[in-house]
């Protein structure tokens, strides 16, 4: 292997917050936390990322306080008794040397396949899980408002408890992203429109709001994707100018950074350009952004070669030098191989431990 991996262990720095690598634990929804509080296993899981070397690991989804946040008993809280758990995985995080970000979430009207029995009680913008099909009810005024307090009121917990940064969970079909996505947002109040600026309005005011419930230095980022679990071939946006209409208000909001998920990092966001999902948004807003999608999730990823289309560290590195992002998340990889930093920076790659399915059930 002769790629030269030292531009991903550059410094770099986000808002008042600097990470000693460009590497980061992707948020992963793990359900371990029973009744919402984190437990001592799972503040060791976090901790051995942070001995491994990431620079900066993002929670899994914490829920707010709004009661119908969740769609799971065993996801983690950012309220209540769950602070105190939140806590001690920040006590063990910071005395490994690393540095965490709570990712707030609603899951809006979307049910969790591993909670089949969960009530049919949710929320969203217009009582829709995806296209015409119903699920829950159409969020009143008020329960908008409160909800928009709700996001808040948990970052200025997580920041309380000592977590380094915010990231809002705008992605992958829950809530916030209901709201950005014409099939679920059929509302022709100020909350929705023909236009995806129009239905950003949500998501602006929360960006606001949290801006306001935290330091100016402390670092906000957003998650957000063109995909959904509904629907992976839906389309947010289909041009660059599009991604400027969607994100920039964002940007002028307050968010520092935006995560842009794609399913491979590889992926051309647009025909006519090689830039992913990340390297639009960074062009389109001025922000840093951070990339993820297939990280080191094959042996062949550490190869010279690769198959044509499979993503490989030397176009990684390569994609961050030619500046199309900054920030690089692993997302399954490093739930099998914890320390897969500090041995892709040693070059030890043949010790690096190969994703497995039975990863996801665990926490390693």
């Amino acid at each position: 292997m002769t790629v030269d991996v030292s531009p991903l262990y550059a410094s770099f720095q986000v808002n008042g917050l600097t990470l000693p690598n460009r590497l980061v634990m992707a948020p992963m929804t793990r359900a371990k936390s029973p009744g919402g509080i984190p437990t001592d296993e799972v503040a060791a899981y976090y901790r051995r990322r942070a001995e491994g070397g990431t620079g900066l690991l993002i929670s899994e989804g914490t829920v707010i306080d709004r009661p119908l946040s969740r769609n799971n008993a065993d996801l983690p809280s950012i309220h209540g008794d769950g602070l105190a758990g939140w806590r001690k995985v920040l006590a063990e995080v910071h005395d490994a040397g690393g540095r965490m970000w709570s990712q707030l979430w609603h899951v809006g009207a979307l049910p969790d396949p591993r909670a089949p029995d969960w009530p049919n009680n949710f929320e969203g913008p217009s009582g829709l899980t995806a296209p015409d099909q119903p699920l829950g009810h159409a969020m009143t005024e008020s329960d908008i408002a409160d909800t928009i307090a709700s996001f808040a009121r948990a970052a200025a917990d997580a920041k309380a408890v000592g977590f380094d940064g915010i990231e809002l969970h705008a992605a992958h079909g829950y809530l916030i992203d209901q709201f950005f996505w014409a099939g679920t947002n059929r509302r022709d109040d100020r909350w929705g429109g023909p236009t995806l600026a129009e239905r950003a309005r949500f998501a602006v005011e929360i960006v606001q709001a949290v801006r306001s419930a935290i330091p100016a230095d402390m670092p906000l980022g957003m998650r957000v994707s063109q995909y959904k679990i509904q629907d992976y071939d839906t389309l947010l946006v289909s041009s660059p100018s599009e991604v400027t209409d969607w994100l920039g208000p964002l940007a002028d909001a307050g968010v520092d950074i935006f995560h842009c998920s794609q399913r491979n990092f590889t992926a051309p966001a647009f025909p006519g350009s090689d830039l992913n999902l990340a390297g639009w948004a960074k062009k389109a807003t001025g922000k840093p952004s951070i990339t993820v999608g297939s990280i080191g999730l094959e042996e062949s990823f550490y190869g010279d070669t690769a198959e044509a289309g499979a993503p490989t560290l030397r176009e990684l590195v390569e994609r961050l030098e030619r500046d199309e992002f900054d920030l690089v998340a692993i997302g399954r990889a490093i739930l099998s191989e914890p320390q897969i930093s500090e041995k892709v920076r040693e070059g030890r790659f043949g010790e690096i431990a190969p994703f497995t399915r039975e990863a996801i059930l665990e926490l390693r």
